[in-house]
């Protein structure tokens, strides 16, 4: 596995040429201090709170959108997978939908493009540790982009944009690409690799070493996966929020929209695995 190559991009008021061309041509870019040390503390706070409400609530879905549940190193509840986010907090909504991050709408150029805080899954957390029976420690290979089609739409240009709120260097897992991959057809799309299942690394695929604070930002159609930490506990904790700044028509959701499909194969996928380990 290699590191990406790419120099050391700030995100000073607006994206740059070479960045633009940077990031069309490996579908991957890193902003490093994106926001500051005790910037993240504040949103890693609000997250706690708005954690908090839903575990007291028992709210499992949110628009549609099921939560991931599981275990904190100290045994208490943790949310893995936070949907919507934002719409459970001020501070989180003002982030989300602020300059700097609409800024990067530019790299979806020549498409029009919008931060879509109530569409898809808004802003989601997600929260990733490795302890024994923890059941979201990393995730397999896939793209974003195909989700499209469950939404009753055709493929369309996305983005993902990743606030990371932990450093993780390549040794302790975390995001890992195969670069290029966003730009080579419907095949490579749909067939370089088992969707979710696949979790193998591959000798082609790219790291990261991340700070907190850093900003990712990826094309929707790039492989790519989370590699599970070697580390235990709170090691190997890793927190990303992740922002989809998409295209196409405006598609909101409330409280009585559908699962989508694909959440309930994840869903089939996840409780099949679990029953096997209980099994053996």
């Amino acid at each position: 596995m290699q590191k990406l190559n790419q120099p050391v991009f700030h995100l000073n008021g607006c994206v740059t040429e070479e960045q633009q061309q940077f990031f069309r041509k490996r579908g991957l870019i890193q902003f490093k201090n994106f926001v500051s040390k005790e910037t993240v503390q504040i949103f890693v706070d609000e997250i706690k709170i708005v954690q908090d409400y839903l575990l007291r609530r028992e709210i499992k879905i949110v628009n549609g959108i099921p939560l991931k549940f599981g275990t904190d190193v100290d045994g208490c509840p943790l949310i893995q997978r936070i949907a919507f986010a934002s719409q459970y907090s001020d501070i989180l909504s003002r982030f989300v939908q602020s300059d700097r991050i609409k800024t990067l709408i530019k790299l979806l150029e020549p498409y029009e493009g919008r931060i879509s805080e109530n569409e898809k899954d808004g802003l989601v957390v997600n929260h990733f540790i490795n302890i024994e029976k923890g059941a979201f420690s990393q995730m397999g290979w896939h793209t974003d982009s195909p989700r499209d089609i469950f939404h009753g739409s055709r493929i369309l240009p996305m983005l993902n944009v990743g606030l990371h709120l932990n450093d993780c260097p390549m040794s302790n897992g975390g995001l890992r690409v195969l670069p290029g991959t966003h730009n080579k057809g419907w095949f490579t799309l749909f067939f370089k690799k088992r969707y979710y299942t696949d979790k193998k690394p591959d000798p082609n695929e790219t790291g990261l070493d991340i700070e907190a604070g850093d900003l990712t930002v990826h094309d929707g159609r790039i492989w790519h996966r989370v590699h599970q930490s070697p580390n235990i506990g709170e090691a190997s904790r890793r927190r990303v929020m992740y922002i989809p700044v998409i295209t196409g028509k405006y598609r909101p959701k409330n409280s009585e929209s559908s699962m989508p499909l694909y959440h309930k194969l994840d869903q089939f996928i996840n409780f099949s695995g679990r029953s096997k380990k209980k099994e053996k």
